[in-house]
């Protein structure tokens, strides 16, 4: 396996973003292939944004989770991108570097051709929705010099997102994401009013429950991907709180919380999903 830390570029601060001096990076999990049974294998990289409300990043969504997908035959990297305080877009323009750097090692790590997900945990979600919306518009290309193709997920994993800036808004990430800046307001992170065509698939999923991101997050982004004719698999659960990462014991919180067997079942949705894109 190569498990290492990769230090991203912070080219935007010349152009005026701020990420108060935090230097992103990510760390990767790509799977070996070996002679015995996997010669010349080609595997999709899922690409983890955890949660956190752009203030912290949550752990439970994070090495678990990327093991996780080891476990289901794909490589995965984790984003450590940039928090509050910041200015609209540094963390998504870490993401986006993180994307570039993966496919430009493709050949090198053995991922296979069109096949890099966006995965992302509630706010993560948010910013993992918000490279499958700004991958090909004027935004990123003010900021970074590379050409749309080279930055854009072949797919897009949303575990309870947090999507809208609108009446059902999370507003503390709303807030953070956007920071201080002057030139980008709520209308730029409510994602729903920006999907187009141009969305790549979307596996999704939210619990009927969930009292911190309200699953009308989801509801909305989904409403606008069948409005696009963007591919999409959603699923809803009844039961379970926010911020369940695995759903089982592995993630669970200290005091036993976040253990929702129903739930634990979306890995395995997922895979079925990607397997047959």
């Amino acid at each position: 396996m190569i498990h290492e830390k990769v230090m991203l570029p912070v080219q935007y601060r010349a152009e005026g973003v701020e990420n108060n001096n935090f230097n992103p990076y990510m760390t990767t999990y790509i799977l070996d292939n070996y002679a015995e049974f996997s010669t010349g294998r080609k595997r999709p990289v899922i690409v983890i944004c955890p949660g956190g409300g752009y203030e912290m990043l949550s752990f439970r969504e994070a090495e678990a989770v990327a093991i996780k997908m080891n476990s289901l035959g794909y490589h995965a990297c984790i984003v450590w991108y940039s928090l509050k305080p910041m200015t609209f877009p540094a963390s998504l323009l870490d993401l986006a570097e993180a994307v570039y750097y993966i496919r430009c090692h493709a050949d090198e790590w053995n991922i296979k051709k069109d096949g890099i997900v966006a995965a992302g945990f509630s706010a993560g979600g948010h910013l993992a929705a918000s490279l499958g919306v700004y991958w090909n518009t004027s935004l990123l290309r003010k900021y970074l010099p590379y050409s749309a193709e080279l930055i854009k997920p072949d797919a897009l994993f949303l575990g309870y997102p947090v999507i809208t800036a609108g009446e059902f808004a999370h507003k503390d990430s709303i807030r953070n994401v956007l920071g201080n800046t002057e030139n980008y307001t709520k209308a730029d992170v409510s994602l729903e009013t920006l999907v187009t065509k141009d969305v790549p698939p979307v596996f999704m999923w939210h619990t009927d429950e969930d009292t911190c991101v309200p699953l009308e997050n989801s509801l909305l982004f989904a409403a606008a991907c069948r409005r696009a004719g963007v591919p999409l698999e959603f699923h809803v659960f009844r039961r379970g709180c926010h911020g369940l990462a695995l759903a089982t014991p592995e993630t669970a919180w200290p005091d036993g919380n976040g253990v929702q067997p129903e739930c634990a079942v979306w890995p395995q949705l997922f895979a079925d999903w990607l397997n047959n894109l």
